[in-house]
């Protein structure tokens, strides 16, 4: 044999080395979430009924996936997934107690906490879903939308707070004249989307899976007959990185828990198990992954949550471990509005680490 060849061996073992680094991140999310189940000796008593709410967005694929798998079968007789359209639907669903575990934007969850709504953040799943959607090819950054309007769904809410301390940051003024972005608010992100696609609209910032969704029909007869080609433009995660000299990653959402379950540590942490578990599924089979949302979602395609998945695949990190971006991430809300957070950062219990 030349000795220049690799071996059967070498190849067997570079593989796996190579299998392993592409999942890391979701192998040391499982890591977290089996040692904090392994941590917690209680048994835990099966419960008649958990409910597990979130939007039709990135951060409900793998609650979706639990529902519709039965991954929690082992500790409920029943587990339902309801839906959230809107931040008003969110906050009724909180302040009311009609969730057990639930996915929301990453500064509500503060808001709601300093306001005294008993609830923990258990993790950010969500980090990269961000984009500014166009029909023009050749913008590539924020300062390139300079004298243009933007569409902007959920006044107020996270792509809103994003923007607007990016915009900031970077020095552009948000409003008219040839320097300024022009926002147009919409009310959802079906609304900007279908501005986009009927020509009234040429630029509107969305998080995934409108982003690939809208993408995906624009080329796709029969709407392409009309609507222009659109474009993933600019990368508001990279835009962070550049404005804040941090990795382009932003702890925009995950999911709490409140209510009747909220001291119950062994079920938190056999939850948390199969919400990594279920992320896992849906970045490694995002093609299934699109059928099981779409099934649920009218105006989402199979395709489009499947190419959002491969766009930008979910990373669970516990609360714990992601506090330093978490805090970050407070930190240039409350420069600007106090109020996004609930007036301050949260304290240490808000933060879940494998405990009750």
């Amino acid at each position: 044999m030349p000795a220049n060849r690799p071996t059967r061996r070498a190849l067997l073992k570079g593989a796996a080395l190579a299998t392993t680094a592409l999942a890391a991140p979701w192998l040391r999310a499982q890591q977290a979430a089996a040692s904090a189940a392994s941590a917690s000796a209680a048994p835990i008593q099966r419960v008649p009924k958990l409910t597990l709410a979130g939007p039709y967005a990135a951060v409900s694929n793998a609650l979706i996936r639990i529902t519709e798998a039965k991954m929690l079968a082992d500790v409920a007789e029943e587990v339902e997934f309801l839906t959230w359209k809107d931040p008003d639907q969110l906050r009724a669903l909180a302040l009311e107690g009609k969730a057990d575990f639930l996915a929301m934007p990453s500064n509500v969850a503060a808001n709601l906490y300093n306001r005294g709504v008993k609830l923990r953040l258990l993790c950010i799943s969500v980090w990269r879903i961000l984009y500014v959607v166009s029909s023009d090819p050749a913008i590539k950054a924020l300062e390139e939308l300079r004298g243009k309007e933007l569409l902007m769904p959920f006044r107020g809410d996270m792509p809103d707070i994003v923007f607007a301390t990016l915009a900031e940051k970077l020095g552009i003024p948000i409003g008219s004249g040839e320097d300024a972005i022009a926002l147009r608010y919409t009310a959802t992100p079906l609304d900007a989307m279908q501005l986009l696609l009927t020509r009234r609209a040429k630029h509107a910032l969305l998080a995934e899976p409108a982003v690939s969704t809208g993408m995906k029909k624009s080329r796709t007869m029969p709407v392409s007959a009309i609507a222009p080609a659109l474009h993933r433009s600019v990368d508001m995660q990279q835009e962070w990185a550049r404005a804040f000299a941090r990795a382009p990653k932003i702890p925009q959402a995950g999911i709490a828990v409140m209510g009747t379950q909220l001291g119950n540590a062994p079920l938190i942490a056999r939850f948390m198990q199969a919400y990594s578990e279920a992320q896992n599924w849906c970045n490694t089979q995002p093609d299934e992954c699109g059928k099981l949302v779409a099934a649920r979602v009218d105006m989402l395609t199979p395709e489009g949550v499947a190419e959002s998945m491969r766009a930008a695949p979910g990373e669970v990190v516990p609360a714990a471990a992601a506090r330093a971006d978490i805090e970050f991430f407070f930190e240039q809300l409350a420069a600007r509005q106090p109020k996004l957070i609930g007036g301050k950062l949260p304290d240490d219990t808000f933060y879940w680490n494998g405990a009750a």
